[in-house]
């Protein structure tokens, strides 16, 4: 069992792995005591008044687990791993520098959102920033929740976003996240292509020295990804095929 699990952890992609590793390692070493959880979260006062330079890096791993939070960060972890891995894989696939710096620029604005608004915890802005990426990329893509309702990926986002507000009674982190994730696409993509603008935002050459791309990319830099859907609906038998979890789509809960 360990040799599969040490399989299933070594095929996650680079850069998804990273962050995966440290969203589990972070929260449990607060969990058992090995850092202060309190030390953990983004606080704009601490971080340029008294120099705690490393909270935005914290911020972004770290999340309480408690009997209250610990089902909503399992899921968090799993959107998490799966929309990570397959946007790296399926989107930017041989082209790590380009996936991270997508990475980076959302961190970044949820940075900006989290000092404005008193943002302490950057998982959820950033799990649902990924997360709206891929529907954006696969916004035809029919995906189902749960109870079996089935929609289009494009509709996920606020799905999710609902169900917080409902559920848990929040939300915002949520809606902070659908924010985020459009800024990317818009100015990497949906400005330039749709409104004949200039490139606004680029991937630094020096991220490219580090994480050197392995092919040519499918996708030319600034193109509209998938042509808005990875899968053209009506390409198997006229029908649009419900995704379900892993592979190149997902089923969200259970029937």
């Amino acid at each position: 069992m360990s040799s599969d699990i040490g399989d299933w952890y070594r095929g996650i992609p680079q850069i998804s792995r990273y962050w995966f590793t440290g969203s589990v390692a972070l929260p449990l070493a607060g969990k058992i005591g090995i850092v202060t959880p309190i030390q953990m979260i983004m606080n704009f006062y601490l971080v340029f008044y008294k120099f705690h330079f490393w909270r935005p890096f914290t911020a972004l791993f770290y999340y309480p687990i408690t009997p209250q939070t610990g089902f909503h960060y399992l899921m968090n972890l799993y959107f998490l791993y799966s929309y990570s891995t397959q946007l790296e894989t399926e989107f930017y696939q041989g082209r790590p520098a380009e996936y991270l710096f997508a990475l980076i620029f959302m961190w970044l604005c949820s940075l900006v959102l989290s000092c404005v608004l008193e943002i302490a915890l950057l998982m959820d802005i950033m799990v649902m920033a990924v997360l709206y990426l891929w529907c954006a990329n696969n916004k035809d893509v029919i995906v189902r929740f749960w109870f079996g309702t089935q929609f289009k990926a494009m509709y996920l986002p606020w799905i999710l976003f609902l169900f917080n507000l409902v559920i848990r009674g929040g939300g915002m982190d949520q809606l902070m996240g659908i924010l985020v994730g459009h800024m990317y696409f818009f100015l990497m993509f949906k400005y330039p292509q749709d409104f004949g603008g200039r490139q606004l935002i680029h991937t630094p050459q020096i991220l490219y020295k580090w994480f050197p791309s392995t092919r040519g990319g499918v996708h030319g830099f600034g193109q509209r990804p998938f042509g808005g859907r990875a899968q053209r609906p009506g390409d198997d038998g006229g029908q649009d095929q419900p995704h379900r979890w892993g592979g190149s789509g997902h089923r969200l809960g259970g029937n």
